[in-house]
């Protein structure tokens, strides 16, 4: 499945890592990434309407949908430091040295690493329903980070994650699916058989990424922050208000990263762009003009 309306491509990025996108519209280019447990698909009624007036691009990020799946041999093929120039080199590949960058939850992760690394091609930045990696890290403690079991499990050493998920991968990436989402009409039943089809055939890869976020993901943003390198960029970040429930401010984690910061609490659940299109857009038409 794809966005209807949109051209399916296959486009090569370095390292010879291809990857599946759809591209729609004309006009200044947005590039959307799409978070766990997902593909591309989770952004087809806000790049419908972004299409309008922009160019949008939304790939599968390596190791998920349809893009190629490298073997993790040194433990930063998954880097968000790698997917970010994967993005970066995509967006050029279609004729873009300059974008405005939205991602959802492990796309979002990937959207700062770009911001960090590449700050003159990423012109505006959007987060949504994440934290910066340092500070995740930092807030799940004692019994309330249970919600955040599987960060856990697919950080350990290659070999039992994988066999474990692989085991029952639908029930797996389904209990996500369900658990997140305040609205289950949302996500009917054709996307939600594909993003779990997708998910089934990716094991290794979705639990190399996340194992790089607890590895080669913090020494980088670690020596981010030892650095005192932050976004350039305007960013704008929706999240749920998690906080009041693990005790932190989100806004001011971000603001510590994102000095021009424009931070919203939502309503909806995790899977916003699908549960609340209308406010995502609203949200990132607001940011364009920043």
């Amino acid at each position: 499945m794809t966005i209807t309306g949109f051209a399916r491509r296959r486009v090569t990025v370095d390292g010879g890592v291809t990857l599946n996108v759809a591209v729609g519209g004309s006009g200044s280019p947005v590039v959307l990434l799409h978070g766990f447990p997902q593909t591309h698909l989770m952004w087809r009624h806000v790049a419908a309407d972004l299409a309008a007036d922009h160019t949008v691009i939304c790939p599968d990020l390596r190791g998920y949908g349809a893009s190629d799946k490298p073997a993790d041999t040194d433990g930063r093929t998954y880097s968000k430091r790698a997917m970010a120039a994967d993005v970066v080199a995509l967006a050029r590949a279609l004729g873009h040295d300059h974008f405005a960058l939205a991602g959802h939850d492990r796309g979002a992760l990937v959207a700062v690493r770009a911001g960090l690394d590449h700050p003159a091609a990423v012109t505006h930045l959007a987060a949504l329903d994440v934290l910066p990696t340092l500070d995740m890290w930092d807030v799940l403690r004692g019994a309330s980070a249970a919600v955040g079991f599987h960060l856990y499990l697919m950080a350990q050493p290659p070999g039992l994650p994988e066999a474990m998920i692989s085991a029952s991968a639908d029930a797996f990436f389904g209990h996500f699916l369900d658990l997140w989402t305040k609205d289950p009409d949302a996500i009917p039943a054709d996307v939600r058989a594909a993003y779990l089809e997708a998910c089934r055939e990716a094991v290794p890869s979705i639990v190399a990424d996340y194992r790089a976020t607890a590895t080669v993901d913090v020494e980088h943003d670690t020596a981010d922050r030892e650095a005192g390198n932050r976004l350039r960029m305007p960013v704008t970040v929706l999240q749920q208000d998690w906080g009041a429930a693990l005790g932190y401010d989100a806004a001011a984690l971000w603001r510590a990263w994102a000095p021009d910061l424009a931070h919203h609490t939502v309503s909806c659940g995790h899977f916003m762009a699908e549960e609340s299109p209308a406010e995502v857009v609203k949200a990132l038409r607001a940011l364009l003009t920043r």
